[in-house]
């Protein structure tokens, strides 16, 4: 039996929900589906999901497997895709989602740069901060920050992105540079709401740590903090694809540095298919090339 068809019934089982949902998509029966998994699992001598006549879920290692099978099956899509189109220009529609003010600052101007090069795709994007449902919603791909949890979408890490305390020069001279984040209690600390608190990571323990911080002014508007922090009006804590060109100018300063949190993933997400449409693949290296330089946040 063949290992890849082991590893697609898996991956349309898990995303599905359910054997016959899945054999229907390949027009086989559920026993075939379920002999695959079955000889999947007996080959790497572990349960990678659990079944009752009622539901079906993954346990911990399949949960994990999922994720790497996903990956490969796209990257497998990829390569096949590069091979067999050869020189074929991109074309048709793609339909893209982003949070509101990345997608203004880092997704819009790749856009245009993609459209410049492949003249033959229309692109719709559609800038917005809830939590878009890509199949509902026909959507070609969302570009997301944070970790992935919906196993249902392929994601493809496109870069990582930090968060950090800044503020003006002026206000940092007058009001005096925090050392720990206990200091912050003596700042005025701009925020999004006191629901919302900074990340910290001890720089010799490694152990994370969320603090409640308050000022004299919230706001749920980030582009607003960021904004008041340039006016000196306190500490902010905002993502380096938002100042990192201010921190480049010496229009803002970083402080606790060393307590920063772990970088958090930028992701392409999309469908689960089993090949990728060109203009997609392409649009997505374009945003992986840019993302993955660090140069690239210094100059925006």
């Amino acid at each position: 039996m063949s290992r890849l068809k082991q590893i697609e019934a898996f991956v349309s089982v898990a995303t599905r929900g359910s054997l016959s949902a899945a054999a229907r998509l390949e027009g086989v029966t559920p026993a075939i589906i379920g002999r695959r998994i079955d000889a999947l699992e007996a080959r790497l001598g572990v349960r990678l999901l659990l079944r009752t006549t009622r539901r079906l879920t993954l346990t911990f290692e399949g949960q994990a497997f999922l994720e790497d099978c996903q990956k490969l099956l796209n990257d497998l899509a990829n390569a096949e895709a590069a091979v067999s189109l050869g020189g074929v220009q991109a074309s048709g529609y793609l339909k893209i989602s982003a949070p509101a003010g990345f997608g203004r600052q880092h997704v819009a101007p790749l856009v245009g740069d993609f459209m410049q090069a492949n003249p033959e795709v229309r692109v719709n994007l559609n800038l917005s901060d809830r939590l878009v449902d890509l199949i509902n919603e026909n959507i070609d791909c969302a570009i997301r920050i944070g970790e992935m949890t919906d196993s249902s979408l392929v994601s493809v890490r496109l870069g990582e992105m930090r968060r950090m305390v800044v503020a003006s020069p002026a206000y940092l001279v007058a009001h005096g540079v925090p050392r720990t984040p206990d200091d912050l209690a003596g700042h005025n600390c701009l925020s999004l709401g006191q629901q919302r608190g900074w990340l910290f990571r001890h720089p010799d323990s490694g152990e994370t740590r969320t603090l409640k911080v308050g000022g004299s002014f919230e706001c749920n508007d980030g582009a607003v903090l960021h904004e008041w922090a340039l006016a000196g009006r306190g500490l902010a804590w905002r993502s380096l694809w938002e100042v990192g060109g201010d921190l480049k100018e010496g229009r803002l300063t970083s402080v606790l540095d060393a307590w920063q949190a772990p970088p958090m993933g930028i992701y392409a997400v999309f469908p689960q298919r089993r090949h990728l449409p060109l203009r997609v693949r392409l649009f997505i290296d374009l945003l992986k090339e840019n993302y993955s330089r660090p140069s690239y946040w210094e100059l925006r």
